[in-house]
């Protein structure tokens, strides 16, 4: 599914993910936008652009939500996607990780969604 009607405040929002390998915080969204939206059009554009699939979200370590543009770790079901988040504790860079992660099933219950971040020291970081 493709982005229906693509205003300039849309492509303003989807511009500052395009080639990016790193997620980025609404909040830093929202700070680097101030000048150009208020905080609810950028969440609103947020939302639609996980809703076409072309972005995906997760928690990161502080409870603060974070988003990434969509690869090929993503599944077409964000609220099934099970791939990891790693998150820097020293320079808070967040990526997607490529990594099989394989959620068991438990009896008696349906998991919805699952959220999973790890955290530590990144390449740069730990050098």
């Amino acid at each position: 599914m493709g982005i229906i009607r693509k205003t300039k405040s849309l492509a303003t929002v989807l511009s500052l993910f395009e080639g990016k390998e790193e997620a980025t915080s609404a909040v830093s969204l929202i700070a680097f936008l101030k000048k150009e939206m208020n905080k609810t059009t950028v969440y609103r554009i947020l939302d639609r652009l996980e809703q076409e699939g072309i972005i995906h979200s997760f928690n990161g370590k502080d409870g603060l939500k974070w988003y990434a543009k969509c690869n090929d770790t993503c599944s077409s079901n964000h609220h099934l996607d099970k791939h990891p988040h790693f998150q820097c504790t020293e320079c808070n860079k967040v990526e997607c990780l490529s990594v099989e992660i394989s959620i068991p099933a438990i009896k008696n219950h349906k998991i919805d969604a699952t959220d999973i971040l790890l955290t530590g020291q990144c390449e740069v970081c730990s050098a």
